[in-house]
């Protein structure tokens, strides 16, 4: 604490340097006789954490809102004592810092994902904000021994997952390498072990013939009167150890272990001192990086290249400025002016101008999980450069499309997208990008806008979002009957009627959830794609179990029993309608389940959906009147091409004279079209022999019967 407050000292001056430590000495009052989970003062942890920014040239608001981050949540500090004793910079920051520190993440993906997002939207508020949550998790990680097993490996987990990427899309390199490798120390001690006594040995071994090549680099630029700095750095153990895994390689055979490291002034310099180095020793091919010429998207600019020394080793230079260095070590935070007017800081805008990408497709998408999985393809995944015909460089995911490249040239490039070229060759739509092609769209004035065929093989979140709203925007009316059929669909298939589940009672508790103003909205959005059906009938479901009274849930799509075509031995004289789940037919095995309020429902003897069940609670059923009855099958139809599905089935459903009632299409893990029908039909004779003209086409792969929820 006493080298915190010798820092404020020498790094802060005047009105700053006295708030600052006013702000220790509130903090360190309002947590007098709290103890940390290791016996020590609470106010270790503010000062640890304020340190860390302090090292990381934050400003005084930063500090003294680390400083104070805690107060609000465990002391009887209230936020009007923040506001009235440092002002409202500080009190914002401070409680942006709070209600991070109230997500509770779980095991449970969706709670996860939704969490994850609320962490985007403060870092749209104010980005200081993350940089101190940054701070506080790494000074906790620091002490994390003192914590349960299971805690430490939920800790880690999380910290592996989202604070270290973060780090690394900040830029702030110094705080992400070290929280992935204390990551590493709980989520594979073992690993970890081996790493710290047999890294630490090869550098040793490895020490004289570093100094070699420092030295050797060093009388290069005296030589060519180039001032500059020559260091080699070891590299992080965890960075070692993903390479490891990622190419099954053992630490033998991992030769750059030490980066060496060349400091120049300029630019020119980086590019001289490079052609020195490869005038010495022999680049290795594919392993040279230009990040000046193309930076990373979390700001950083470099020169790497591997060369081989005349001793058949290679080993990784980089080569930098002094101020691409010090972004590098320190990211954005080497970059925040906000002593100056934000307004005229349009570098750092520029800088930023991704976050507010981000939360562009964060309105557009009512589904946490897809936000999460945006997230972990667009910002923590390795990127894709290729370039414009005037030459300027555009960087995407792996894998991206031209459509992808369309879509990051502007929104209204990518609705009017008809064809494009890659090196000068009309290719595909769908076709894959590689580093350095150079890609130019072809549009049309006439263009009715995007297919929703490319969102199947679009890459970045961005273009998916753009895409979505270019539906939500220009077919409103018919996402919302969409979306509406859509749902009716799905609860008729589970047994209800919307009108049952739809309720302004449950609408209400759905919008609350799920931030629907409107039903409308809802319809669209599932319409449009932006919330699967399940997620809003399953809540729906959910609702209408808790809150309907028993007594008044009535039977959906009942039959009378005696001409229901179901005989349920033992219980004759009660309604009975067929499961949604597996729909049976006439011919197949069924059994009678009897329901809490819903009368007995009949499903298919082998419906997997009973297997949990209470035997007392199932009886035994037979079919009778079979021809005056109707029944719904579900059909799952796997193919290449959702439309071709939908041709070919509804020819043959035709040629049948049966009914199609219902239709929905996905694209599962495979990357395979799916299409789910409902068909009404008279016995299982005649599913049968739907199954069958269907299987017989070449274009599907597999037809089955849908037998669960």
């Amino acid at each position: 604490m006493q080298d915190l407050m010798g820092k404020l000292y020498e790094n802060y001056q005047g009105s700053d340097r006295e708030m600052l430590i006013k702000a220790y000495y509130f903090a360190e009052k309002a947590h007098a006789n709290q103890k940390r989970a290791s016996g020590e003062p609470y106010f270790i942890h503010p000062c640890a954490v304020a340190e860390i920014l302090v090292g990381l040239g934050l400003d005084a608001a930063t500090i003294a809102a680390a400083l104070l981050h805690d107060v609000i949540e465990d002391t009887s500090v209230t936020e009007e004592d923040i506001r009235r004793t440092f002002g409202e910079e500080v009190l914002t920051l401070v409680s942006g810092v709070t209600k991070l520190d109230k997500i509770k993440f779980t095991s449970y993906e969706e709670e996860e994902a939704e969490n994850f997002r609320k962490i985007f939207v403060a870092m749209a508020k104010d980005i200081r904000v993350i940089i101190i949550k940054l701070a506080d998790r790494l000074h906790n990680m620091r002490s994390l021994n003192f914590l349960s097993e299971e805690r430490q490996q939920r800790m880690a987990k999380e910290t592996l997952e989202i604070f270290a990427p973060l780090a690394g899309r900040l830029g702030i390199s110094q705080v992400k390498s070290e929280l992935e490798d204390l990551c590493l120390k709980y989520l594979d001690p073992e690993a970890y072990e081996f790493l710290s006594e047999n890294i630490h040995q090869k550098l040793a071994e490895r020490h004289k013939f570093v100094e070699s090549v420092v030295q050797q680099i060093s009388d290069m630029l005296k030589e060519s009167n180039i001032p500059g700095e020559v260091y080699g750095r070891p590299k992080h153990f965890y960075s070692i150890y993903r390479k490891m895994k990622k190419q099954n390689k053992t630490l033998e055979q991992i030769y750059d272990l030490t980066a060496v490291r060349v400091l120049v002034a300029d630019i020119d310099k980086c590019y001289e001192v490079l052609g020195k180095i490869h005038h010495k020793w022999k680049p290795v091919p594919g392993r040279i990086k230009d990040y000046i010429a193309t930076p990373k998207p979390n700001m950083y600019q470099s020169l790497h290249t591997t060369v081989v020394t005349p001793f058949g080793q290679p080993f990784e230079i980089q080569i930098r400025t002094y101020e691409m260095h010090k972004t590098a070590e320190y990211g954005i935070a080497a970059h925040w002016k906000y002593k100056e007017n934000r307004s005229t800081d349009t570098t750092l805008d520029s800088k930023l101008s991704w976050i507010r990408e981000v939360m562009e497709w964060e309105s557009n998408m009512k589904d946490s999980m897809e936000f999460l999985e945006s997230m972990k393809t667009e910002l923590f995944s390795d990127e894709l450069l290729v370039f414009t015909p005037h030459g300027k460089v555009i960087s995407l995911p792996v894998q991206a499309t031209p459509v992808d490249f369309a879509y990051t040239i502007h929104s209204e490039v990518g609705n009017k997208c008809v064809g494009a070229k890659v090196n000068s060759k009309i290719v595909p739509l769908n076709s894959t990008l590689q580093t350095g092609d150079v890609v130019e769209i072809i549009t049309s004035p006439n263009s009715k806008g995007p297919s929703w065929d490319w969102l199947k093989f679009v890459k970045s979140s961005g273009a998916r979002a753009k895409i979505r709203q270019f539906f939500k925007r220009n077919l409103k009316e018919e996402n919302i009957k969409t979306g509406k059929s859509m749902i009716e669909a799905e609860a008729k298939r589970r047994g209800y009627a919307l009108s049952d589940l739809l309720t302004p009672k449950s609408f209400e508790v759905l919008s609350e959830k799920m931030s629907f103003s409107t039903m409308d909205e809802m319809f669209a959005s599932v319409g449009y794609g932006a919330v699967s059906v399940n997620q809003v009938i399953v809540k729906l479901v959910d609702f209408y179990r808790k809150v309907v009274p028993k007594q008044h849930v009535r039977s959906i799509n009942t039959e009378d029993p005696k001409s229901s075509g179901v005989i349920v031995k033992g219980l004759e004289g009660l309604l009975t309608h067929f499961a949604g789940c597996c729909s049976p037919v006439p011919g197949d095995e069924i059994v009678g389940f009897v329901s809490r309020g819903r009368g007995v429902v009949i499903h298919r003897k082998n419906c997997p959906n009973l297997r949990n069940e209470d035997e007392n609670r199932i009886w035994p059923a037979e079919w009778a009147n079979v021809e005056k009855v109707a029944y719904n099958a579900n059909l799952r139809i796997c193919g290449d091409d959702q439309a071709k599905i939908l041709t070919i089935v509804s020819a043959i459903v035709g040629e049948m004279h049966l009914t199609l009632l219902s239709v929905n299409g996905r694209i599962d893990k495979a990357k395979r079209a799916v299409v789910e029908v409902t068909v009404r039909l008279s016995d299982k004779k005649d599913i049968e022999d739907l199954i069958k003209k269907i299987e017989a086409d070449k274009q599907i792969y597999e037809v089955s019967r849908m037998t669960g929820v």
